[in-house]
C-alpha cells in the first residue's frame, strides 16, 4: 500500500480562484490549517438544514429523533414495589441486600452529539481546495452547528491518552468549544495521537442510548478498526463515519508524480510513475478500492459511512446521513 504520512505533492494545496460555493476556500483561508472564523461561518449552512421546531408559545422545542435505546439515564435504586417493571430490577443490589430492588431512570432532556476526530498523519494532506484535515474540521463544525439547531448537547474527542475530551454543552457555547478544539487538533498532527481505536473506546464510555456519533476519519484508520468494535456503537446510537478523501487519491492523473516531505528535504523526494499499469493498479487498490471496501464493510455492521472529498462542500454529507436515506 502506498502511503505518505508526512509528505504532500509539490505545488499548491488548492488551485487559485477556487469558488467557495463549489467547495472552494475563501480568500482569507489557505486550505492548509483551519481557522475559527472559517468554522463559525459554517453556522448558516447547518441551520438551514436544521430541524428546529417552535411550539405555540414560540419557544424552541426538542427536535424529534429516532432513539435507538431507552433514551433514559440511571437515577437511583429503591425497594421493589408491586407493578414495577421486572426488566429494571437491580440484581446487584438485590443480591447484596437480600431484598428486591428496582432501578429508576430519568429521561434525558437533551440528546448528545459526539464528534470523534481521527488525527492520523495521513489526513494532513491535500491537492484540491484544502487539506483533508481542514475538511474534517469543517465537517465537524457543520455537525456542531447542526447539533445546536436540533437542540442537542455537543461534545468532541480525539485518540489521546492524556488530552481530555471536550465536555458536552448545549447552545453556541458548546459548539464554540468543539470548534476551538477542531482548530487545534487539525492545525498539525498531534504528537500524542493514540489512534482512532482509542478514540472510539473513549466514545463508548461517554455515549448514552439515543446519542448521535460522527466519526471523522482517514479511510485507512477506519479500515483498521476491528469489526467487533462497531456493533457495540450502533446498537443504541446513530453512527455516521465520514471518510476524508482527496481527488488525487481517488482518480490520479496518468503521469509522473513527485512527492516531497513537508520540510522540503530533497533527499526524501519520491517519484511515482502512474502511467505504468502496475503502479496505477496498486494505487487504485490502495485508495479508491480501499474506500469502497471500507464503506461496504461498515454498512454491513450498521454504520452509515460516506466518502467526503476535500474539494466538496463541507455540508454535502448532511442530507445523505439522515436515517433511512442514502
Amino acid at each position: 500500500m502506498i502511503r505518505w504520512p508526512a509528505a504532500r505533492p509539490e505545488g499548491r494545496a488548492r488551485p487559485p480562484g477556487a469558488a467557495a460555493g463549489q467547495g472552494g476556500a475563501r480568500a482569507d483561508e489557505d486550505g492548509v490549517t483551519p481557522t475559527l472564523p472559517e468554522l463559525i461561518a459554517l453556522r448558516g449552512l447547518a441551520h438551514a438544514r436544521g430541524r428546529v421546531r417552535r411550539g405555540a408559545t414560540g419557544l424552541r422545542t426538542q427536535a424529534p429523533s429516532a432513539l435507538r435505546g431507552r433514551g433514559m439515564e440511571y437515577a437511583e435504586s429503591r425497594a421493589y414495589a408491586i407493578g414495577d417493571d421486572a426488566r429494571h430490577i437491580d440484581w446487584r443490589l438485590t443480591a447484596r441486600s437480600g431484598k428486591p430492588h428496582t432501578k429508576l431512570f430519568q429521561a434525558e432532556r437533551e440528546r448528545l452529539t459526539l464528534v470523534v476526530a481521527d488525527t492520523a498523519p495521513a489526513l494532513y494532506f491535500g491537492t484540491r481546495v484544502r487539506f483533508k484535515s481542514v475538511q474534517a474540521a469543517r465537517a465537524g463544525a457543520v455537525a456542531a452547528w447542526r447539533a445546536v439547531a436540533d437542540g442537542d448537547r455537543i461534545a468532541a474527542l480525539r485518540g489521546s491518552e492524556s488530552a481530555p475530551p471536550v465536555p458536552a454543552a448545549s447552545g453556541a457555547r458548546g459548539a464554540l468549544r468543539v470548534l476551538d478544539a477542531l482548530v487545534r487538533w487539525y492545525a498539525r498532527p498531534p504528537e500524542d495521537d493514540a489512534g482512532l481505536e482509542v478514540a472510539l473506546e473513549h466514545a463508548r464510555r461517554l455515549l448514552r442510548p439515543g446519542s448521535r456519533l460522527l466519526v471523522l476519519a482517514d479511510p485507512a484508520s477506519a479500515a483498521a478498526i476491528p469489526a467487533a468494535r462497531w456493533p457495540a456503537l450502533t446498537a443504541h446510537h446513530q453512527v455516521v463515519v465520514l471518510l476524508l478523501t482527496d481527488p488525487l487519491e481517488m482518480a490520479p492523473p496518468d503521469a509522473l508524480l513527485a512527492f516531497a516531505p513537508a520540510g522540503g528535504d530533497a533527499a526524501a523526494r519520491i517519484d511515482l510513475d502512474l502511467a505504468a499499469a502496475d503502479q496505477r493498479r496498486r494505487w487504485q487498490e490502495a485508495f479508491a478500492g480501499g474506500v469502497e471496501s471500507t464503506v461496504a464493510a461498515l454498512a454491513a455492521r450498521g454504520v452509515h459511512a460516506l466518502a467526503l472529498s476535500c474539494d466538496a462542500p463541507s455540508d454535502a454529507w448532511l442530507g445523505a446521513s439522515d436515517p433511512g436515506r442514502r
